[in-house]
C-alpha cells in the first residue's frame, strides 16, 4: 500500500514500530511511513504465563512461531526487538533503523482530542483514566513504559487514544441524563471507542471517493466481535454508539449492547450476583455468545442460520436489527445520510450482514446491488449506481494511522 494514497503526509522514509498491548498479549507492527509497507507484524501472547511469539517478515508470507518466556511485557518487547533484528526472519539491521513507536491507548478521557508525544505528564494523565478503563489502560501504560526500558529514553513515543476522534461530540450527546454531579465528580458521559478505526475509514473514504469531507454525512459502522457506530458530519464525530465503556451499543459477539438498568438491577438480585459479576455477565457471557450457547463467532452464527436452526435465525436477526436502528438513528442526528460504510472484520467480510443491515433502508435512499455486495475485505461501493445513498466497504488500518499520526507530531 502506498502512504500518499491512504493519506500519509510524505515524510522522508522512517520506520515505526506500532504497540498494541494487552494484559497478556502485545501486536505489533513494523511500517516504513514513505511507501505505507507492513514491514513485519505479529503477536506476543501468553505473557506472564509461558509465553509464545508468531512473527510474519515482508520477505515472505510465511510465519514462525516461538515459545519464548515472556514473564512481563519487558521481555516481550525484547523479543520483538530480537525478531525484527534476526538475521534470517528480521528486517532491520539495528535498533536505530527504528525511529519512533506508535502506542494504541484505550482511553483518554477528556484530557486528549488528539495524538500526543508521551511525557511523564502524558503518562500521569493515562493513569488517571485508568477508572475509566480498569482493563485495558493499566496494559497499555505498562507496554509504554516497557517500551521505555528496552528501547531507552531517546526513541520518541507517541500516543494515540481510541477516545479522541470522539470528543468532538457536542454535549448534548454525550451527557447521560444523570445527576449532572455524576458527571462533574466523576467524569461519566459518553466516549466511545474504535476511534482510530472510525476516523481511519472516514479520512480514507472521502480519498476512495474523491470527495471532501466539508458537507458530507457519514455513518461508519465497525463490526467485528465488539462493534459501534459513529456519525460523522463535516468530518467530525457528533454522535457514538457506545458510551462510558465499550458494552453500550450494539449487540456484539460477547456483550449485550444496550440493556435497561433496571433489567441489570433486577438479574444482580435474582442471580445474587455483585457488581463484577454482573460485570462479567454482560460483558463476556451475553450478545451473540449469549444467544448460542457460548460461542461468539459470527462465522459459526452464519452457518447455523444457513442449517435453518431457529435460535441462529433469531439470533442473527436481533443483530442486524440494532445496526439498522442505530443507523436510523444517525440518519436522524445528522439530518440525512450520504455515505454508510462498513468496516472491522464482520463489516468486511460478511456480506449477509450488510445485507442484512441495509434490508428495509431503502426509505432513506439505500439500494444495494446482491452482486457487488459479494466482496471480502476489499474497498468497494456496493450500492447500486442509482442509490441515492452510497454503501461503502473499506478495510480499516488503526496501525496505518497510528503510524501516520506519529510521524506528523514528530514533524511539527
Amino acid at each position: 500500500m502506498q502512504a500518499a494514497k491512504y493519506g500519509i503526509r510524505e515524510f522522508s522514509q522512517m520506520k515505526v514500530l506500532v504497540i498494541n498491548a494487552g494484559s497478556s498479549s502485545l501486536k505489533y507492527q513494523l511500517l516504513d511511513t514513505e511507501s505505507g509497507e507492513v514491514m513485519a507484524k505479529g503477536l506476543c501472547e501468553r505473557i506472564g504465563i509461558d509465553g509464545v511469539l508468531t512473527h510474519t517478515g515482508n520477505k515472505s508470507d510465511e510465519k514462525f512461531k516461538f515459545d519464548i518466556a515472556m514473564p512481563t511485557h519487558k521481555e516481550a518487547i525484547q523479543s520483538v526487538i530480537n525478531i525484527l533484528l534476526d538475521p534470517e526472519k528480521g528486517v532491520i539491521s539495528s535498533m536505530s533503523e527504528i525511529d519512533a513507536v506508535g502506542h494504541r491507548v484505550v482511553h483518554g478521557g477528556e484530557f486528549f482530542s488528539d495524538s500526543v508525544i508521551i511525557t511523564e505528564k502524558v503518562l500521569k494523565a493515562i493513569e488517571d483514566c485508568v477508572p475509566l478503563a480498569p482493563l485495558h489502560n493499566p496494559p497499555n501504560l505498562t507496554g509504554i513504559q516497557a517500551c521505555r526500558e528496552v528501547m531507552g529514553p531517546d526513541v520518541p513515543m507517541v500516543a494515540v487514544f481510541d477516545t479522541a476522534f470522539h470528543q468532538t461530540m457536542p454535549e448534548h450527546a454525550y451527557l447521560y441524563a444523570i445527576p449532572y454531579e455524576l458527571y462533574k465528580k466523576y467524569g461519566v458521559r459518553r466516549y466511545g471507542f474504535h476511534g482510530t478505526s472510525h476516523r481511519y475509514v472516514s479520512q480514507r473514504v472521502c480519498e476512495y471517493l474523491g470527495i471532501k469531507p466539508e458537507g458530507l454525512k457519514l455513518i461508519t459502522c465497525h463490526i467485528g466481535n465488539g462493534g459501534s457506530i459513529a456519525a460523522i458530519k463535516d468530518g467530525k464525530c457528533i454522535d457514538t454508539s457506545m458510551g462510558l465503556t465499550p458494552l453500550e451499543g450494539l449487540m456484539m459477539g460477547t456483550r449485550s449492547g444496550d440493556i435497561d438498568a433496571g433489567a441489570v438491577t433486577f438479574i444482580m438480585d435474582k442471580e445474587g450476583l455483585t457488581t463484577t459479576g454482573i460485570s462479567n455477565l454482560l460483558n463476556k457471557k451475553s450478545g451473540v455468545a449469549g444467544m448460542m450457547n457460548g460461542s461468539s463467532d459470527m462465522r459459526d452464527l452464519e452457518a447455523a442460520v444457513a442449517k435453518g436452526d431457529p435460535q441462529a435465525i433469531l439470533t442473527e436477526q436481533m443483530y442486524f436489527y440494532r445496526i439498522k436502528k442505530y443507523i436510523g438513528a444517525y440518519a436522524a442526528a445528522l439530518g440525512g445520510v450520504d455515505v454508510i460504510l462498513f468496516t472491522g472484520g464482520v463489516g468486511e467480510n460478511q456480506a449477509t450482514c450488510r445485507a442484512g443491515v441495509c434490508e428495509g433502508l431503502e426509505f432513506l435512499g439505500v439500494k444495494l446491488d446482491p452482486e457487488k455486495n459479494k466482496v471480502r475485505g476489499e474497498e468497494a461501493i456496493i450500492s447500486t449506481d442509482d442509490s441515492r445513498v452510497k454503501v461503502v466497504v473499506i478495510p480499516t488500518d488503526e496501525e496505518l494511522l497510528i503510524a501516520s499520526d506519529t510521524m506528523a507530531i514528530l514533524d511539527k
